[in-house]
């Protein structure tokens, strides 16, 4: 139950993530949104019992000569509410927790009186002795109610922080966990690999000395050497891998001789690093060459056995490019990103690995990027691998 547990949050882990950061959000307005409204109930109910009082006294505002105590004490009772007292003509009589500069000021004591009446209706205190000089209060929100609106938003955020620090460790957590399974994989299929390629030399060297086509013999074994790096290539997945000043002509021309007697009939690959000067680059080159072959295989599967594949080396004053294009079936702008997260495969056999590894050999050990520099529909498409120049 526990391990079924612990692979649902594993495989639904934003979702779950996000849905509780949601609810906790979504309580805390709720419940701050009821504080305060009760809140403000409560300081409206005490400015009305506040001006109820001033209203019974028979003298000024202050009340200062009152005869009751009870009234003395509410009209003295003043709390952290801001107030503004005028009379009928808006004239300042009394204030409370409003600087002098904006009593003083006509146009900042406008804005205030404006802006009090439009979060409180102002309480107009009738004197029960006379039907003239009526006061006016005008008051605004307590420090502690303003401060309760905030506090939903403030949550908010550190809430949103708090959700964004834990999907960020989650996903390394989670890329981690991957990353091993994939350098295990990697590596328990080289070692496997091993023994049957150990095997195949020695066939072939037995089939030297037999009278057979020596040439067929010869291809056998470029092919042999082929897997052999292949198995080189996998064990060296989460390893170290150092860098080397290579040229990127020769490397790349390896590649493009291997796959040029191996391609079909239909299928022409141009090459242009032959004919122009060395462009040197630290690779590694076992690696390095990996991703050119994924990227010819990828070409190759795109022109559908009819096509050309064109692959060019330039450079300017920072950077090398390896560029490589097909006249194949094209990739839709929407899905250049994509294709290179993993699983994405537009095949019906395979696990959509290559261009992600590709990616992750380019920007992660070579330091360098690669992405769709250009694709058409119908027309083709050309990836671009860039690093720095050595």
């Amino acid at each position: 139950m526990f391990r079924r547990l612990q692979s649902m949050v594993l495989r639904r882990g934003n979702t779950i993530i996000l849905a509780v950061a949601t609810i906790l959000v979504g309580l805390s307005l709720l419940v701050t949104n009821i504080i305060a409204e009760q809140l403000r109930t409560k300081e409206q109910h005490d400015v009305e019992l506040w001006a109820a009082a001033m209203e019974r006294t028979n003298l000024d505002t202050t009340g200062n000569y009152t005869n009751d105590p009870l009234i003395q004490a509410i009209i003295n009772n003043r709390n952290n509410i801001p107030f503004i007292i005028t009379d009928e003509n808006l004239r300042v009589i009394s204030h409370h927790l409003i600087p002098e500069e904006v009593v003083n000021d006509e146009e900042k004591l406008q804005s205030v009186l404006e802006k009090m009446a439009e979060e409180n209706t102002p309480i107009v205190v009738r004197f029960w002795w006379t039907q003239h000089h009526n006061h006016i209060i005008f008051y605004g929100r307590s420090v502690t109610l303003r401060t309760l609106y905030i506090f939903p938003y403030i949550q908010m955020f550190l809430i949103v922080v708090f959700v964004v620090i834990i999907l960020v460790a989650f996903r390394s957590v989670k890329q981690g966990e991957q990353n091993r399974i994939w350098v295990g994989l990697a590596k328990e299929t080289a070692h496997q690999l091993g023994t049957p390629t150990s095997s195949l030399l020695g066939w072939i060297e037995f089939l030297r000395e037999q009278p057979v086509d020596q040439m067929a013999v010869d291809e056998m074994q470029k092919d042999l050497a082929h897997l052999m790096k292949i198995v080189d290539r996998f064990s060296k997945i989460g390893s170290e891998s150092p860098l080397t000043t290579a040229s990127l002509n020769s490397v790349v021309g390896g590649a493009v001789m291997y796959f040029r007697k191996r391609v079909p009939r239909n299928v022409t690959i141009e090459y242009n690093g032959l004919a122009i000067d060395t462009v040197n680059a630290n690779i590694n080159e076992a690696l390095f060459e990996w991703v050119i072959e994924n990227l010819l295989k990828n070409a190759l599967d795109a022109l559908q056995g009819r096509g050309v594949i064109d692959v060019k080396i330039s450079c300017d004053a920072k950077y090398a490019y390896v560029d490589i294009s097909d006249t194949g079936k094209g990739i839709p702008k929407s899905k250049w990103k994509s294709i290179f997260e993993p699983g994405y495969t537009t095949k019906t056999r395979g696990w959509g690995l290559g261009l992600s590894l590709s990616r992750r050999v380019i920007e992660e050990y070579h330091k360098g990027r690669i992405s769709v520099l250009e694709s058409v529909i119908g027309r083709g498409t050309t990836f671009r691998i860039a690093l720095k120049r050595a």
